[in-house]
């Protein structure tokens, strides 16, 4: 087997990647969203915050068989790294995923890194490769969809009213793209607030942030093709900015969205800020974007607050995902 570190100019290599992915995802989780080729290769050119992952396909007499992404954290947690693994359904079960993940411990090392992560879907198959690598399971992370197309508007608009009367010290702002210079610094404490979602038992720092990595942030979303839509929450006599949320369309495929972040300061918690967000984006976006139907969100299993508010919007489970690390 040949294990080749993959170029987003490889048009060739990327379709290959993506038909390993597509396949395995098809038989494990159909209804999970999967890449295009020009998505996978935006990803490793941009990826989400001009951090780019790695990626490598192994291929057995020119056959793909197996794909390894490895995402290598530099903004913070600069002691981790962060495996995913696929194998075509075609070739499992002959040591091309053990193959992989030791390629995967190997080049951590190399890094000078000491901890590993790897996400599986909760099933009984990947809980056993998990477990035979030595992994430990840390945290559960839940894919939701809310299919637009059958959601109650009705009930979106009483949820903005009530959270309009809970929280009339607060006004929303709207942009598309990126923030206003004068809005960064606010901003970045308003991000950090994330930190303060379940972690679980989850060896990670907290995630930090800056008018540098916000930029990053927009400047990739908007170079891998997608818009960003993001309502922010700010205090009317003050100015302070409380609480945002976004959501990124693809152009691609622009049926389809992804919830890339809700958080409210922890100073401005209390007024119902979430559920004001999140209702006054989707009665945005319903003007904004006529062809989106449905938007994909991640929590932790464990967030009730927020999984909460999700599901009164109609958002349904799609996955469960359970998520290990171990040292190197």
């Amino acid at each position: 087997m040949e294990i080749t570190k993959l170029s987003a100019d490889d048009e060739v290599g990327c379709a290959e990647a993506v038909a390993v992915d597509s396949a395995g995802w098809k038989l494990d989780c159909p209804e999970m969203v999967q890449h295009t080729p020009r998505s996978f290769a935006n990803m490793l050119r941009y990826g989400w915050d001009l951090e780019p992952p790695q990626a490598f396909l192994a291929r057995e007499d020119g056959t793909p068989v197996g794909l390894l992404t490895v995402n290598v954290p530099e903004y913070d947690n600069t002691n981790q790294t962060w495996l995913d693994v696929k194998v075509h359904p075609d070739h499992r079960g002959r040591g091309i995923g053990s193959a992989l993940v030791g390629y995967g411990e190997n080049l951590t090392r190399e890094l000078g890194r000491n901890v590993v992560g790897f996400g599986g879907l909760d099933l009984p198959k990947a809980e056993a490769f998990a477990q035979r690598h030595a992994f430990e399971q840390k945290a559960i992370e839940v894919n939701r969809r809310q299919d637009l197309s059958g959601l109650d508007w009705g009930v979106v608009q009483r949820l903005y009213d009530e959270a309009v009367a809970a929280s009339s010290a607060y006004e929303l702002v709207r942009f598309t793209g990126s923030l206003p210079d004068d809005m960064l610094d606010g901003m970045v404490a308003v991000t950090e607030s994330i930190n303060d979602a379940p972690r679980d038992d989850l060896d990670v720092d907290d995630d930090v942030y800056s008018p540098e990595r916000i930029r990053a942030y927009e400047e990739a979303q908007a170079k891998s093709d997608r818009t960003i839509y993001r309502v922010v929450a700010r205090r009317k006599d003050t100015g302070d900015l409380a609480g945002h949320t976004v959501i990124a369309v693809e152009r691609e495929r622009p049926h389809l969205g992804e919830q890339h972040d809700t958080a409210v300061s922890r100073d401005h918690r209390g007024h119902r800020l979430g559920a004001l967000l999140k209702s006054a984006m989707l009665l945005w976006l319903r003007d904004e974007e006529p062809a989106l139907t449905q938007i994909d969100t991640w929590n932790a299993e464990s967030n009730n607050h927020m999984i909460g508010i999700n599901e009164q919007l109609n958002y349904k489970i799609v996955s469960r995902f359970l998520i290990y690390q171990k040292s190197v």
